[in-house]
């Protein structure tokens, strides 16, 4: 295979491509003598240049083609390679070499585009100005540059077209003064039928007179510069240092532009200082004029400089001091107008460019950008009737300065508001037989509106009748004669109530109408003064009377309406009347009984007057007197008990009336002896013969109810009784103790008819499921013996027993898979120790396993939760019973917070709990309770606080995780899954005769079971002596050990089949 090229072409315009072609000898239809037509499917790639270069893909001949133009300035040639392939094997590389050719495609650039150049007047023809070069990238002809003078010479100057040099035309003499701009033209030779290009310059030429006769020249005529008005003082702006030919020294000035001196210039070195601070907003531009010197005459230049000076912001925004402040708007409207306030900053762009802001109640009030003030809600004047608004002017800098203007807002009334009573409820006391115009109660109704006319009048009609109002004042008086007696006769009764109606005549938003309520009581006047019953009341005592001894009664009516303070009557001795009887005896102020005041001493047969008054809360206090004679009886008339105390036997509570309890005995020479019961037997349990003494039984007693009575018992004098006095002495007066005895009358009463338990299949045989009872009596009556009646099992059997006398129901059997399933039974319990009444109530036991159970995690203490239980379990159980009546919560365990791990967290507890339903006898699901409990966790903490305290709550309430616990307690062993698998084999058949044993002595195990239960209901309660012929020890006929070591094989064995079912179970599920 080889690659041949088919023609040269040239690539000075690119219009033909390159044409290649490649020849594969494998091909049988090629003529080695003659090109053959048909395509030989080859490949031909190129090593380099392929983003400027392509080959055609197809076709005998390939051609290389240009994708992007080239430039000769940039590259003159390309050289890269070619190979040919059939997919199989390939050409030799061959080489291309590409030569750029050159194009006229640049223009002749001068290095400037203009050029000042100074000549002086001794020039000589032919000296040279300046030397111009034009730079062209092409070559050749194209790259070749002539150079021609368009303008500007006047004759004077020539140029070289080859060179570019500027000399002086010949024959010319140049003037001092005179300036010449010369348009220089360079352009290419490229030949005629191509594009020739042409740059053009300017050449500035100023003739200067020779030696010294040149003034010093500046950069430049004009000067223009920004300088900000912040500008520090003594700062440089600018360095006007102009040149002299002969560096002659030159003297600078300013000229004109600068009256005020703001600024300094140099005289010797041309720097412009700042030499006073500027300010923008007096003088915002300068225009200096400049002048440089050498000395000489006629010697001096001048340059002009412009000089801005630019803002800071240096001002704050100024209000416009004549503008009016002073507003006023109408309330009950928004978006109203308010007024317009001005600002102004002289400074310049952003800086000045005012904002406005309510700065104190931008609620209430909006500002436009043009400081126009808005309401921007509602006012209402009677809140608020005028307002001084903080308007803030701001600029518009980065750090904006700031100004204020407080203007006053008066809000403008409208009459939208009805009066408003002084109270909600006028309540005044009016005596009765006030004179006819009295005024009570003066109304007052206020209007916040400013201007507003309120008029009073009274709406109930019957009050009309009895009240006069002054529609303007509001005065309420009297109309008629208020007699307190004739309304409580009329049926009015001493409160009147009725409305009072407040009107705003000119109140039209709403309608100005206020009603108030007037309660009016009419005070009884007390028109009437207590009166005795009796003018002169006697009374006797002893001489030896103790302090406080009860004499004698006075008592005094009063006609004042019941219930009124007029007719609550008082009792108090008249001192100026009876000092010295005053001194010893007093009248109790309310029930009025005539008491000894002191321990008596006084002789016998003396008698004492005592004047009492009488006085009621009425207004005025009315009072009136009696007096009342107390005589001192002798001594030989006063009986003297026996004994100061009697104590009787007690007395059966089923004693029948009439039955007797005791004699008491007093003694008095020559008098006949009359007893009465004066204190003790408000009850009226008893009852005391008059003439013998003797107490008995008035009606039944219970000993439940009264335990035992003290009966203060008095002897007197038939006489002295006959004349319808007493006297109670230390010797007159005695105690009498009854003790009530108890009797067997209550049977047995079971704090709730219906006990549920529960019990887990793996509870042990005498574990504790329940406590049954209580009784109304005491002592033995209150000693319970329970028993309970149940079916025996199918295999004969009690399920459980009870223990005799604590009444505490434990488990007889095994429940192993007894779930879902339920005990009813009956318990009865006897009082006396069961010879005494009966009681029996339902018990119900249902089975259970922890798939029944939810575990209550919480943030306290297991301690705590212990100690707290019964509250727990009320509080929980209650949510319980509220979906379903009845339900009993029951808590299996309380632990440790454990979370599924072996870690114990004794910071937080666990408490497993369950339900049962006493509709079903069963376990309330797991989920169910789980939804009662966690539905009503928040209302469970409120109520859990006084017991757990504030942090105490909680947490979760999720299912117990027994198979995990299993689980993991058989990967702690530690053997591999078969090591385990072949352990429990080995155990299954090393305890098949251990099985057999126990099968064969289960039968033997329920009976002594039912023989424990018997021996356990014989017991008596701790601490007292057991029954007659009793056994002293539970297992007196099993022995401790017999029993001990049974119930230990049988809990071996269970945990036996336990472990090895859990092992298979997990073994085959993997």
């Amino acid at each position: 295979m080889r690659i041949i090229r088919h023609h040269t072409l040239s690539f000075a315009n690119l219009t033909g491509p390159l044409g290649i072609i490649a020849l594969d000898n494998d091909i049988e239809e090629v003529e080695r003598q003659s090109l053959s037509t048909k395509d030989p499917s080859v490949q031909i790639t190129m090593d380099d240049y392929t983003t400027i270069f392509t080959l055609t893909p197809t076709g005998i001949t390939r051609y290389l083609k240009l994708l992007k133009p080239v430039d000769r300035e940039k590259q003159t040639s390309y050289t890269f390679t070619m190979v040919a392939s059939d997919g199989v094997q390939q050409s030799d590389p061959v080489t291309v070499n590409i030569v750029v050719i050159d194009a006229n495609d640049n223009t002749p650039t001068f290095a400037q585009v203009s050029y000042s150049v100074e000549v002086f007047t001794d020039m000589q023809p032919g000296e040279t100005v300046l030397q111009l070069t034009a730079a062209d990238a092409d070559e050749g002809l194209n790259g070749l540059v002539t150079y021609e003078i368009l303008a500007g010479a006047q004759g004077d100057f020539v140029i070289s077209n080859r060179t570019g040099r500027i000399t002086v035309a010949p024959g010319v003499t140049l003037i001092v003064g005179r300036s010449y701009a010369l348009t220089v033209k360079a352009f290419d030779n490229a030949p005629e039928i191509q594009r020739r290009y042409i740059s053009i310059t300017t050449v500035y030429i100023e003739v200067l007179p020779p030696n010294n006769q040149s003034p010093p020249r500046f950069p430049l005529l004009t000067y223009s510069l920004e300088v900000s008005e912040a500008m520090r003082i003594g700062a440089i702006l600018l360095n006007l240092q102009a040149t002299d030919r002969e560096n002659d020294p030159i003297t600078y000035n300013i000229v004109s532009g600068d009256p005020q001196e703001i600024f300094n210039l140099t005289k010797t070195i041309g720097l412009l200082l700042l030499g006073k601070p500027l300010d923008r907003e007096t003088t915002d531009q300068y225009r200096l004029i400049v002048t440089a010197s050498d000395g000489f005459p006629g010697s001096t230049s001048t340059t002009t400089v412009n000089i801005v000076v630019t803002d800071v912001n240096d001002n704050d925004p100024e209000f416009d001091p004549t503008m009016f402040t002073n507003f006023t708007v109408r309330e009950e409207a928004a978006n109203l107008f308010v007024g317009q306030v001005t600002a102004t900053d002289p400074d310049a762009g952003a800086n000045g460019q005012v904002q406005y802001r309510i700065v104190n109640h931008p609620d209430l009030f909006v500002i436009s950008t043009n400081g126009t003030i808005y309401t921007r809600v509602p006012l209402d004047r009677e809140l608020r009737s005028q307002y001084d608004l903080v308007v803030e002017a701001s600029d518009g800098a980065v750090y904006p300065r700031r100004t204020t203007l407080t203007v006053s807002v008066q809000v403008i009334d409208i009459d939208d508001n009805s009066p408003v009573f002084s109270k909600q409820t006028y309540i005044v006391n009016v005596p009765e037989n006030s004179p006819v115009g009295t005024i009570f109660l003066t109304l007052t109704a206020v209007d916040a509106d400013l201007f507003s006319n309120v008029t009073y009048r009274i709406m109930t009609e019957s009050a009309r009748q009895l009240f006069s109002l002054n529609p303007i004042t509001g005065e309420l008086a009297v109309l008629q004669t208020l007699d307190f007696e004739d309304l409580a006769a009329m049926g009015m009764g001493a409160n009147i109530t009725f409305q009072v109606e407040a009107v705003d005549q000119g109140g039209v938003t709403p309608p100005g109408v206020a009603t108030v309520t007037v309660r009016i009581t009419v005070r009884d006047m007390n028109d009437f003064s207590p009166v005795f019953t009796q003018d002169l009341y006697k009374g006797l005592v002893a001489p030896n009377a103790e302090k406080g001894t009860i004499i004698t009664t006075v008592f005094a009516e009063d006609q004042d309406p019941p219930g009124t303070p007029a007719s609550f009557v008082r009792y108090r001795v008249d001192h100026t009347r009876s000092p010295y009887s005053g001194s010893i005896f007093d009248v109790e102020e309310l029930t009025g009984r005539v008491v000894t005041k002191v321990n008596l001493n006084e002789e016998p047969s003396l008698t004492f007057k005592l004047y009492v008054i009488a006085y009621d809360d009425g207004e005025p206090v009315k009072s009136n007197s009696s007096v009342v004679e107390i005589t001192v009886l002798q001594p030989s008339r006063i009986p003297i008990f026996t004994q100061e105390e009697y104590k009787f036997p007690p007395v059966s509570e089923n004693a029948l009336p009439g039955t007797p309890v005791g004699t008491i005995l007093a003694a008095a020479v020559n008098q006949t002896i009359y007893y009465s019961i004066v204190a003790g037997n408000e009850l009226g349990h008893f009852k005391v013969n008059s003439a013998t003494g003797v107490i008995s039984v008035a009606k039944g007693l219970d000993y439940e109810n009264v335990t035992s009575y003290v009966l203060r018992v008095q002897a007197d004098s038939m006489l002295v009784v006959m004349s319808n006095l007493r006297v109670p002495s230390k010797s007159n007066t005695a105690k009498v103790f009854i003790e009530v005895k108890d009797e067997n009358d209550n049977p047995p009463i079971f704090s709730r008819q219906l006990y549920i338990g529960g019990v887990t299949e793996d509870t042990k045989i005498f574990s504790s499921v329940l406590k049954i009872a209580t009784d109304k009596d005491t002592g033995n009556y209150s000693s319970m013996a329970y028993r309970l009646i149940i079916l025996p099992t199918a295999e004969g059997q009690d399920s459980f027993v009870i223990e005799t006398y604590t009444g505490i129901i434990k488990s007889a059997i095994m429940f192993r898979n007894m779930r879902r399933s339920y005990f009813k039974f009956e318990v009865v319990a006897t009082d006396d120790y069961g010879k005494g009444n009966s009681g029996k109530a339902d018990v119900v036991v249902s089975v259970v396993n922890a798939l029944d159970m939810q575990v209550v995690v919480s943030t306290v203490p297991p301690t705590l939760i212990e100690e707290k239980k019964e509250d727990l379990i009320r509080i929980m159980e209650q949510k319980v019973q509220d979906q379903i009546p009845g339900a009993k919560l029951i808590v299996e365990s309380i632990g440790p917070k454990r979370d599924g791990s072996e870690v114990e967290d004794y910071s937080k507890s666990d408490m497993m709990v369950y339900a049962i339903d006493p509709l079903t006898n069963r376990a309330i699901s797991s989920k169910e309770l789980q939804g009662f409990l966690e539905g009503n966790k928040l209302d469970i903490n409120k109520e859990l606080k006084p017991y757990l305290g504030e942090e105490g709550r909680i947490l979760d309430i999720r299912d117990p995780d027994v198979v995990a616990s299993v689980k993991k307690a058989a990967q702690a062993v530690g053997y591999t899954e078969g090591a385990l698998l072949a352990l429990a084999i080995i155990i299954i058949l090393c305890c098949i005769p251990a099985i057999l044993i126990v099968m064969v002595t289960y039968k033997q195990r329920q009976a002594e079971c039912a023989k424990t239960a018997r021996i356990q209901m014989a017991l008596p309660p701790g601490g007292k002596a057991a029954p007659a012929g009793a056994p002293t020890n539970l297992y007196a006929e099993l022995g401790d050990s017999t029993s001990a070591s049974l119930e230990a094989h049988i809990v071996s064995y269970d945990c036996v089949f336990k472990l090895t079912s859990v092992f298979l179970q997990d073994y085959l599920s993997r």
